[in-house]
Order: C-alpha cells, then sequence, then structure tokens
C-alpha cells in the first residue's frame, strides 16, 4: 500500500494529500493488446479470459485534468464491449487519440485501463483546473469532452470530439486512481456510500437525458413510457425518472424473479417477455409487427392506451417492436444497442403515424449535474444487486455480460470494504435505508490488506 493511498484511507487533508508522493504504478483492471485476437472465431466470448486486473504506471496529468483516487467504480456494458474487443478492439480508438499528439499520446498504450464510472477523493488537479482541488469527494462523469470545441458550449455531446472515458480513451475508473478531465467531476452526495455513488453517473445521467432532458423525449405528468430491460442498469432508473415525472412507467423483463423485484421498485405495470411469447424477432420487420401487437394488447389492456414513449436500450432485439408499439406521434428514445447495433422495423409504422426517432447518447455535464442534485434530494437512489473488491472485476463483468444482474454491479477499487463514504448520516436517515438500499446488495469480503 503506497503512502498516498494511506493518507485517502485516513481521512487526509488537502495538504497532505498534495504533498504526498504519487506512487509510479497503480492496480487497475485493463486488457492487453496482445490479446486483440483471443476471441476470433469464437461464438460464447467470456470476458474472464481478458479482462487482467495488475499493476500499469501512472500516467502524466495534462493541465486541465485531475488525477483521483477512486475509492468505487461500477460495471457498465462498454466494459464487456472493451473485454470482447467488439465491434472493433478500443486499441482502435486508443491508437486514433494518440495520434492527436500532446498529451493525447499518453493514452495509445499496449493495455488499456476500463470503467466509465467511479467515485473518489481528488488527489491532484493540473493547472488550469479551477473549481477542484485535493480531499474533494467527487464522482466521475462518462463524458470526455473538449471545452475549446464551439459545440461543446451548445451541448457537449455534440462536440466531434466527445468520447466515452474508460472506453474510447485511457485511465477510466475500474482501478485505484483515474485520470479525468475536470469538466467530468461532479459533487459526491454525501449521504451516498463510495459504491452507491459510483453507480450512479453514467446509468442515472443517461437515462435522464433520454427522458427528461430538453434533448430526449420531455416526458410529462401522465405519460405511459415503455422501458426495455426495466431491471438493468439503466432501466432501474428509467423508472424512477418515469415514476418521478408523473408518468406511468411499464417495465419489460426476461424473468419472473425480475418481474418480482422491478414490482418490489414500484414499477406500475411489469410485464414478462418470455410470458407473452416477444423473445427475439429482432432480424424480421414482420415478426417486430406480430410481437408489437401482442405486446400493445398487453399494454392497453393494462393502462387503456399505447405509450407515449419507448426507452430502447437493447436494440436489434427489440426497436421494431419499440417503432411499432409507441402511439402516433409517440417517440422512440434510443442508445446502446446491447443486442446488436444493426436494427430493422417497418417504415410505414414511423412515417404514415407520424412517430419519431431520438438518438441519445450519454449527458452533458449540466444533464449529470441536475440528475445529481435528484440523488442529493432523495429524488433518486441508487439500485445495486452485488458489490465486488476489484480483483474479482472480471466475474463482476461476466455476470453484466450474462444479464444476470438487476441494477448496478459495483466494484470496490481502493475502498477497504462497502457502505465507507458517508458524510451526511442524518440525510441518510432521512431518505431511509429501505430506500437507498431497495435490494438490499451483499457487502464483499473486506479487501485483504497486502492488495489495499
Amino acid at each position: 500500500m503506497s503512502a498516498l493511498m494511506d493518507a485517502v484511507l485516513a481521512g487526509a487533508g488537502a495538504e497532505e494529500l498534495a504533498r504526498t508522493p504519487l506512487p509510479t504504478h497503480y492496480t487497475a483492471a485493463h486488457t492487453r493488446v496482445e490479446d486483440v485476437d483471443l476471441f476470433r472465431g469464437v461464438k460464447h466470448k467470456d470476458v474472464r479470459k481478458s479482462l487482467h486486473v495488475g499493476e500499469v504506471p501512472m500516467p502524466e496529468l495534462a493541465p486541465d485534468e485531475v488525477l483521483v483516487a477512486v475509492m468505487a467504480s461500477s460495471i457498465n456494458y462498454n466494459t464487456v464491449w472493451s473485454a470482447t474487443f467488439e465491434p472493433i478492439p478500443t486499441f482502435t480508438f486508443l491508437q486514433r487519440l494518440g495520434r492527436k499528439g500532446g498529451y493525447a499520446a499518453r493514452h495509445d498504450r499496449p493495455y488499456h485501463v476500463l470503467g466509465s464510472d467511479g467515485a473518489g477523493v481528488v488527489v491532484r488537479v493540473g493547472d488550469g483546473v479551477r473549481h477542484w482541488g485535493a480531499g474533494d469527494h467527487v464522482v466521475l462523469s462518462g463524458a470526455y469532452v473538449d471545452d475549446q470545441d464551439p459545440a461543446t458550449h451548445a451541448d457537449g455531446m455534440l462536440s466531434t470530439t466527445q468520447l466515452a472515458w474508460g472506453f474510447e480513451t485511457n485511465f477510466g475508473g475500474l482501478a485505484h486512481y483515474a485520470v479525468v478531465r475536470a469538466s467530468q467531476l461532479l459533487p459526491k452526495p454525501p449521504h451516498l456510500t463510495w459504491e452507491e455513488a459510483a453507480s450512479i453517473t453514467l446509468c442515472a445521467g443517461t437515462a435522464y437525458r433520454m427522458l427528461v432532458s430538453d434533448n430526449g423525449a420531455r416526458i410529462k405528468q401522465g405519460d405511459v413510457v415503455l422501458i426495455w430491460g426495466a431491471t438493468g442498469g439503466l432501466g432501474v432508473y428509467a423508472v424512477q425518472l418515469v415514476k418521478n415525472a408523473g408518468g406511468i412507467p411499464i417495465g419489460v423483463v426476461g424473468s419472473e424473479q425480475k418481474a418480482e423485484v422491478l414490482r418490489r421498485l414500484g414499477c406500475d405495470v411489469v410485464i414478462n417477455r418470455s410470458e407473452i411469447g416477444i423473445d427475439g424477432g429482432g432480424d424480421s420487420p414482420e415478426l417486430a409487427v406480430e410481437h408489437g401487437k401482442r405486446l400493445g394488447r398487453v399494454i392497453r389492456k393494462e393502462v387503456g392506451e399505447d405509450p407515449h414513449v419507448a426507452f430502447d436500450s437493447i436494440g436489434r432485439a427489440t426497436f421494431g417492436i419499440s417503432v411499432f408499439v409507441v402511439r402516433r406521434g409517440g417517440v422512440v428514445v434510443t442508445c446502446g444497442s446491447s443486442t446488436g447495433y444493426q436494427h430493422t422495423f417497418d417504415n410505414r409504422y414511423l412515417w404514415m403515424n407520424l412517430k419519431r426517432i431520438i438518438g441519445s447518447h450519454v449527458a452533458n455535464l449540466q444533464e449529470k449535474s441536475e440528475c445529481n442534485r435528484l440523488f442529493r434530494l432523495g429524488h433518486l437512489a441508487p439500485v445495486l444487486s452485488s458489490v465486488h473488491p476489484l480483483d474479482d472485476v472480471a466475474e463482476a463483468a461476466r455476470v453484466v455480460q450474462n444479464n444476470d444482474h438487476i441494477g448496478k454491479v459495483g466494484v470496490l477499487c481502493m475502498a477497504p470494504t462497502s457502505g465507507l463514504g458517508v458524510t451526511d448520516r442524518a440525510l441518510r436517515e432521512r431518505i431511509g435505508e429501505d430506500r437507498l438500499n431497495p435490494l438490499g446488495a451483499p457487502s464483499p469480503a473486506p479487501v485483504p490488506p497486502s492488495v489495499r
């Protein structure tokens, strides 16, 4: 354990953190360039074979960057894509970024430190950083944007240079330390533990942009919203946002176990897709229409009308159904496409019924800030189904790869055990443990001192 890690875990102040030397190497979850062809010709790609945990060199800090001691992180599906080298190896992104030269060249390494979420303590700031200092407790946004690009000042996600941190960049959050731009930082909600805070920024912010923001569906009171994968990392936040807006969430899941959990989370209408026979259909517009009719009948029976909005991060397997099932003038808002990017649908039901498709990607910093505020107010709550130590990150990613999780899967990085990081106990008590831990996520065994 390095002197800096000792200082962080002891709660050292800004001056002590600033004067404690940085380690030359740190522990990180990463992929390796020599493994790029590991799954060539393999149908079932197991991320446990390609995800490594070990020492990597500490990178230099750019003037607009911050070094964060990561207390906890979480698994997103982009970690699965990275570890299966699909649709292209992420080393392609790092090489492209590195060709820009200057500080960007640091990212082109023979290893890729993954992770697009995190919560931790600032330990260093670049000379150009104004609003953050050593000792600040922060959560990390996955949107890596250039504030000198004009488009960023309208909407950071419109910037042609916008990248997904820890996926299209190096030095991500599944590690003891992470390098981020200052524009990726937000204050950590003080009532949340490290692992809770590390599970909210990417998925909740993405769901906020998709549903609430002017850049998304702009849901309102009474809107009926169809949510595919409603117990997934995005879905559990979509359900909460629709409920908060006075809408009617209709959650679709694939098992009775997940359906029961979704009822406990307060979703108004819960549909088990396997019970009504709408598994698959992504390759056939005709089958998508048939499944859409079947789903539409169930929805109308439950709420008396068709959905205003379909929230679709699933992609190929569901997109044609989404286009069909939303009402005349309705909206399909899409991101991610975890089942495939090539979407097939019958366009007649789109153009003749005046429906719209909105593409959405992550969220800009203002949207993330508004979403973060909802957590601080207790209007949104994290949904963690499991927490793993960093050494077991491959197992954690495998859970997400197999869709065996509910909500988010957390990873302890520098934090020695779960339950740490709360600085406002009174607020936590007012919101209530049942609200903040609806699944009763199990605590992992404490991390052995030898690997802290």
